[in-house]
């Protein structure tokens, strides 16, 4: 009995949390990012490429499915190359695998029901193979966005080889656009996980600057590269810099060469070669694969429960909001999803948030470029912008990328069907219940190490 009421006070005290200012105050917070731009600019070439590709071919509708394969390039964007060539590949498969599945879904089942049964259990299978591979990027909701444009776009076999052909060149596009940058500056992805780490030493907070300091050491050995050995060891050589500047901290000292150290932050973060000191004598020994590591979360247990919350969230959204008569059940599937990708509480209450309030002025300003009825090409013109400053604000702050991603959404959906400015209201409506039954559900299935909402 004692064990149920400390879950039911548990509970309570999440749904407090939810409803509290503080937590909608930090909702409003605009966070610090790195070298946001190149990655923001890779993305929007790769979109670019395959939308305008689409206007020659004189096939918009499949130019859209291209596009989010494209999207593939969004994903590990401070990985270092050889790890974010094997995450992308596998992201991009991803993608490929979802849009195939809902075309299918979409070619042979017409039950609204089994089409949500079957998305809301593969947005919880989504959302656990990316957490599992400590995939970064967009999330699990870019797969369920591909499988949910695939059913309403597929009506029979041919429609499935068609979905697989456009995704699939998207998918190669974007991961050429993702690893362009290894051959201009193979190292960077070390020069900037060591400048991230010297400015975690810098800010005295010793946990997080120790795992920072841990992070950049793998990234540096992993990108190591042949040509560049002497640049690398440099790297290292900061780091255990940086290291003892803690150590001598703890020992209550003040080291003297602090600043000498912590000075290298700004010349690394150009992403230019810059001398260093070397007196390191070897490199970090390689991490095991990002693959392997993976195979092995899969059955973590908070993981696996997570994947269920998600589903069953999903699931319930959608069934609500055909309830309610929204003309896209899925997107409410989607709200869900997306309110619910953090594992902690905490973040999916401003998550949801953010979603919510992003989606409400991004619908009203897509409302407003449907009803412009534009053109093609100027409608491309306005995805690409809309992408690149949603990639230049994703580390900011989720609500501001929410608004510009939502018009950008309901643009590249109107590519392959007419939509009228009146889907702005279904697009609210959907959010709207996909973030509260996101928040409920995660507060009453909240685990009891899951305590962050009340620090």
């Amino acid at each position: 009995m004692a064990t149920s009421l400390d879950r039911l006070e548990h509970s309570r005290s999440a749904f407090a949390h939810a409803l509290s200012a503080r937590t909608w105050r930090r909702a409003f917070s605009i966070g610090q990012s790195d070298a946001s731009v190149a990655p923001a600019l890779r993305v929007g070439l790769a979109v670019t490429i395959v939308l305008v590709g689409g206007g020659i071919l004189g096939r918009p509708d499949l130019a859209g499915f291209a596009a989010l394969g494209a999207l593939c390039s969004a994903f590990g964007r401070y990985e270092p190359y050889p790890r974010r060539a094997g995450k992308i590949a596998m992201i991009g498969a991803l993608i490929i695998g979802f849009a195939v599945l809902g075309a299918v879904i979409g070619a042979a089942v017409s039950s609204t029901g089994v089409q949500v049964a079957a998305l809301s259990i593969a947005a919880g299978i989504a959302a656990l193979i990316l957490a599992a591979f400590t995939i970064n990027g967009p999330g699990p909701v870019i797969l369920v966005f591909a499988a949910t444009a695939a059913v309403g776009f597929s009506h029979d076999a041919a429609a499935v080889g068609t979905v697989f052909a456009a995704v699939s060149v998207g998918t190669a596009i974007g991961w050429v656009a993702a690893m362009l940058p290894a051959l201009l500056h193979p190292v960077g992805p070390g020069q900037l996980a060591v400048a991230r780490a010297l400015a975690a030493v810098d800010s005295r907070s010793e946990p997080l600057a120790r795992a920072a300091i841990a992070r950049a050491r793998t990234v540096v050995s992993l990108n190591n590269h042949a040509r560049r050995r002497d640049h690398s060891l440099g790297l290292v050589t900061l780091l255990d810099d940086a290291e003892a500047l803690l150590d001598a901290r703890a020992r209550g000292e003040d080291p003297g060469h602090a600043a000498a150290v912590l000075a290298h932050e700004r010349a690394l973060r150009k992403m230019r070669r810059c001398d260093l000191p070397v007196r390191a004598a070897e490199l970090t020994t390689r991490p095991r694969s990002f693959f392997a590591d993976g195979l092995g979360r899969l059955t973590d247990r908070s993981l696996v429960i997570n994947a269920f919350r998600i589903t069953a969230a999903a699931a319930l959204a959608a069934w609500c909001a055909t309830a309610f008569g929204f003309s896209h059940p899925l997107w409410a599937a989607m709200g869900a999803l997306a309110a619910m990708q953090g594992i902690a509480f905490r973040t999916t209450v401003e998550r949801g948030i953010q979603r919510l309030l992003g989606n409400v002025g991004g619908a009203i300003v897509g409302a407003g470029l449907i009803a412009l009825s534009l053109g093609y090409w100027q409608t491309i013109v306005v995805i690409v912008v809309m992408q690149v400053a949603a990639e230049l604000l994703v580390l900011k702050n989720y609500g501001l990328t929410s608004f510009v991603i939502t018009p950008m959404a309901l643009m590249l959906t109107g590519l392959a069907s007419h939509l009228s400015p009146a889907v702005a209201v279904s697009r609210i409506g959907d959010t709207l219940i996909g973030v509260l039954i996101g928040i409920v559900i995660a507060a009453i299935t909240i685990e009891a190490g899951d305590r962050q909402h009340l620090s």
